[in-house]
Order: C-alpha cells, then structure tokens, then sequence
C-alpha cells in the first residue's frame, strides 16, 4: 500500500454509544418513538375542524416531521455504519432493510403533511412572517412546490413501498457485490485481492503493478458486469418513471431542484468546466511526460512522481488536520481532534468493508460517523480532511431543528471541500524552495482537481445518455460501457491512451444506484469551484472570515444555492464566478509544468 500504511494500527469506529445493539432497549424504544411520530403526523394532517389560526397546527406538524427526520436519520446511519463494514452480515442486512422499511410510512405522512399545509388558509407569506416561523420560510415554500408534484397519497404510498422492493434492493446488490468482488493475486500462494484493494493500487509507484490490478480488476468487474447491468437498469428505469409520473420533464430537471439551484445556473457551470477542459489535458499531459510516457493510461491517473513522495502515517495525518484547521479556526480545529479522539473513524481497509469514505450524522445523539480507508497516502491525509470538513458542517447546524439541517449535495460539498483546501494550501506553503516536492504536492491537488472536473463531467456525460436511452429499451452492459468510453473520450481527450481507459466505471460508482440522488456527480464540482471561491475571499479578507463562514454554513439547510452565494458575496448564476474559480487552478497547472520539467 502507498505509504507503507500499517493497517494494524488504523482505528476502526465505536457505535456502542449510539445503540448497544439491534437487540437492545434504546434501539427498540427510538423505533417505537419513531412510529408513534408517523402515525401522529398523519392524524395531525387528516382533514377535519381546525381553528382558524393555522399557526398552532403548524407548530404541532413542524414538530412532528422534525422529530421523524431526526428519528429515522439516527436509526438508518447506525445501521448503514454497521452494514457498510460488514456487507457480507445477514444480521446486518436485515436489521438495515427493517428501518428503511419505514420509509414508505414515513412517505405518506410527509404527502399528507405536504397535502395539509397547501390546503392552510393563511399564505406560506404571511406565515414565514411570523417569527416562530421565519426561519422555515424557503423549506415550507419547496414544501409546497414539492405538493404541486406529487401523485396522490396512495401512488406515492404505492411507489415508497415498491421503491423498498426494487429500487433500494439494487442499490444494495452494487454495494454487496463491489464490497465482496475479488480477484486472484498471487497464484502461488493463492492470494486473492479485493477490488477496493486493486482500485488503492493505482498509487504505487511500480507501472506493472499499476498495470497488474488495473487488468484483474477490469476482468473482475466483467465478471458481475450483467447483474449490476440489471441493477443499473433497474434503478435508473424506475426513477425515470416515478419523475415522469410526478410531472419533471427529466430525471436531471428533478436533481436539479433538488440541489436547490436554477437550470441556468448548472448549465453555466457545466460549459465552464467544458472550456476548462484543455486546461486539465495540460496538466496530464504534464504529467505524462514527467513519468516517461507519451500519454497516460487510466491506471496512470494517481500514479505518485518518482520516489520520495510522502508517507504519511495515521497519527501525522491527524497532527497536520487538526494544526490547519486550527489555524483557520480553532473551533474548527478543536472539534476535529475531538473526532480523532472519541473514537468516530473507521480508517481500516478490509475485506466486507464499501470503499471509498463517507461521513454520516447521528442526530439524536449529536455525533458523527466518518468511514475512511486510509493508504497512507497524502491524498487520505485529504480524504480525511474533506471529511471532517462534513462532520463540522453538521456540528455548525448542530442545535437547529433538523428540517434547517436538511442541505442540498450542492451546498454540502462546500464545507468538505473548503476543509480539503486548507490542508493541501498548507502542505504547498511548507514545500517553498524544494521544486520535487512542491510539484508532488501541486499535482496531488491538481489530482483530485482533475477527479472533481474532468471526472465528474465524464459521469454527468454518461448518466445523461444512460438516461435518455433507458427511456426507449434496458442498456446492455456492451452499451454502458461505450457510454463510458465515450464520455471519457469526451472529457479526457487526447490526454489519455484510447485502449487503456475504465468502461467499468458505471459498476464501480456506487452513486449511480441511488433511486432519490441521480446525477450525484454535478454537486462534487460545485463545492470544489465553491470552496475555492471562499478560499480566495479568506486569502482576500481574512480578518473576521471564519464566523462569516460559519455563519454561511448556517444557512445551507434552509436557503437556495444562489442565495447562499449571495451571502458569500457571490453571484453564482453566470460564468464569470465559475471561470473565476477555475483560473485558480490554472495557475497551479502552470506553476506544475514549471515545477514538473
């Protein structure tokens, strides 16, 4: 592994305190509390007599959907925790499918909720007016544009409960089958790797090594390519029929609002990142040349610049975190090292255990779970950090009612994204007058950089042709991966070698399975060129920044994307502020063809 990584030592999270158990008491009772809180929400909105004054009913209703919300989102982390580094548990499976079973209920009380509050005399004006109730205005106004494309109560009961039988049994199938798929290693000794293991390979140093897992773990991924074919399919037909029944002209028009921002502002993000493209085939060919190669291939991608690169441990990893997140703010930097300390990361790869890193919030008890899988590589030193950039996100938000907490993916990459930011800022700070190591570090960012752009656009290619085919007839796993190699051909050009991309790409992305969450990809792009846009007005005015970002934080959960750049000083609906953003990475591309020769 990179870095030479001890895994032994790499901590593995505590979930005790958030429930002993499936079995136990404070289990059962929040399960109980949580269908007492459903069944009081739908008799609260049952038509009937209600005093003229609509505000005491909808106090009692507010109360109701926020202590659901809190509910559910405690129960179903716990056991997503649980299942996600022991996908191969029955018990685990079974205890995660018997709490998203109260999603369909949960449905029809948020349909009635929707249903009563657009029936209420007094207009949604008049009553994010009143001060209990101001700071609902914008939730209670999507509140009601959500009503406006609802089916009626029994189809939206109808589609929960078949979403629980076909859609989110998809997605649990991708995430079993990716979590267990392996492949021969060693034939000596009979070693086998998983594909988690074989994707963390393409950051070694050795080519054929590279080139080794990168062939094993294609041929890994043909031999599963036909049930998550049918998994894909799935998922993406039956959110394509469900948007179409509630009125979207589109399953990305639907993402869109759910990322709270207009269709003009995604399309103007969207064609500068398109016109930034030279920019990033630059870089990579930069690269290329600095590794001895005429062009890269997929596997090349994370390859590290020679020898000598940085080995992080886990414990020099939390030092640096916390020193710069401390130096921006100590708030920010005490509460990470409170994460490190209480127990809250998972850092070990094993075998069972979903790849890549997540970060998960346990409301009612007011803590956070972060799932990482730490290689010892600078670029886990910035996963972490991005990480705990969402875990002090949720602690910011952490005494407003949940539904002032609910943020858009758009809004929720900017916290992690500014956090990632600052360290890799501080990292390049400390490489002054070592051109070696400061074109590691450049290229570390200009890296992931690449990922969030280049990548992500390649991914939001593919799910809009995967989308509009699906459409017409089910897509065959030998068109879905010419959807991939198409959209990389797109996006990564010339840059790379035509014969040696990942048309797998749509079975390794876990986001593609989500029935609720399409075009999970947009949102990543948008919290980088986000985050630097707030990087670049700390840089600008320091003086006062961390409680005006606090402050800005704030806001995510109950505020549109436009009006949260707005009070960052931002308008993010015209390319000028996302060509703004990307000119920041230029000049680190170029500062890297510089430092690379």
């Amino acid at each position: 592994m990179p870095g030479g990584s001890n895994n032994s030592a790499l901590p593995r999270w505590e979930l005790e305190s958030i429930y002993p158990g499936y079995d136990s008491e404070a289990f059962t009772v929040a399960k109980k509390e949580l269908r007492r809180a459903i069944t009081g929400l739908i008799d609260h909105c049952t038509p009937g007599e209600r005093d003229a004054d609509d505000g005491p009913w909808l106090e009692e209703a507010l109360r109701l959907v926020n202590a659901i919300s809190s509910l559910y989102e405690n129960l179903e982390s716990y056991c997503y925790c649980r299942y996600s580094v022991e996908t191969g548990s029955e018990e685990a499976a079974a205890a995660l499918n018997a709490v998203t079973d109260f999603t369909v209920s949960i449905n029809e009380a948020r349909v009635a909720f929707r249903n009563a509050l657009a029936s209420l005399s007094t207009s949604m004006d008049e009553l994010g007016s009143e001060k209990r109730f101001s700071l609902y205005g914008y939730i209670l106004t999507e509140e009601i544009k959500e009503q406006r494309r609802q089916m009626s109560v029994a189809e939206e009961t109808l589609a929960a409960d078949l979403n629980r039988a076909g859609g989110d049994a998809w997605s649990r199938l991708q995430s079993t089958l990716s979590s267990q798929l392996t492949a021969p290693w060693d034939d000596a000794t009979g070693e086998r790797r998983s594909v988690v293991e074989l994707r963390a390979l393409a950051k070694v140093g050795k080519r054929d090594v590279r080139r080794k897992a990168y062939e094993l773990e294609i041929d890994a991924w043909k031999r599963v390519e036909v049930p998550l074919a049918f998994a894909l399919n799935g998922v993406k037909g039956f959110s394509d029929v469900l948007n179409r029944r509630r009125g979207w002209e589109s399953t990305l028009a639907r993402s869109t609002a759910q990322a709270r921002m207009t269709p003009v502002t995604l399309t103007n993000m969207v064609d500068s990142m398109e016109d930034s493209l030279p920019l990033f085939r630059r870089y990579l060919k930069a690269k290329a040349r600095t590794l001895g190669l005429d062009r890269l291939a997929f596997y090349d991608i994370f390859a590290p610049l020679g020898e000598g690169g940085d080995e992080w441990s886990y414990s020099r990893a939390r030092s640096f975190i916390v020193d710069q997140l401390s130096a921006f703010s100590n708030e920010m930097g005490s509460f990470a090292d409170s994460v490190f300390d209480r127990g809250w990361i998972d850092a070990e790869p094993r075998t069972g255990k979903v790849g890549g890193a997540y970060c998960i919030d346990m409301p009612e008890n007011g803590q956070t779970r972060i799932l990482a899988n730490f290689d010892g590589s600078f670029d886990s030193v910035t996963t972490l950090a991005h990480e705990l950039g969402h875990a002090y996100h949720a602690e910011v938000l952490r005494d407003l009612p949940p539904l002032q907490r609910q943020y858009p993916m758009t809004l929720a990459e900017t916290a992690s994204l500014f956090s990632e930011t600052l360290v890799f800022s501080a990292r390049a700070a400390g490489t002054e007058g070592d051109p070696a190591a400061r074109a590691r570090v450049l290229e570390s960012y200009l890296q992931g950089a690449t990922q969030v752009v280049v990548d992500i656009l390649s991914r939001y290619r593919f799910e809009s042709r995967l989308m509009e085919r699906r459409r017409e007839a089910e897509v065959s796993p030998r068109e879905l991966n010419e959807y991939m190699l198409e959209a990389q051909e797109a996006t990564y050009g010339d840059a790379l070698d035509p014969d040696k991309r990942h048309p797998y790409m749509w079975a390794v992305k876990g986001h593609y399975y989500n029935v609720d969450l399409a075009f999970y990809n947009f949102p990543y792009a948008f919290g980088l060129l986000f985050a630097l846009g707030l990087y670049a007005e700390y840089r600008r005015q320091p003086e006062g920044f961390p409680e005006r970002y606090r402050a800005l934080l704030r806001e995510t959960g109950r505020s549109s994307a436009e009006s949260v750049g707005r009070a960052a000083g931002f308008d993010i609906s015209g390319k000028p502020f996302w060509e703004g953003a990307l000119a920041q990475i230029e000049s680190m591309v170029t500062e890297f063809e510089e430092a690379a020769s």
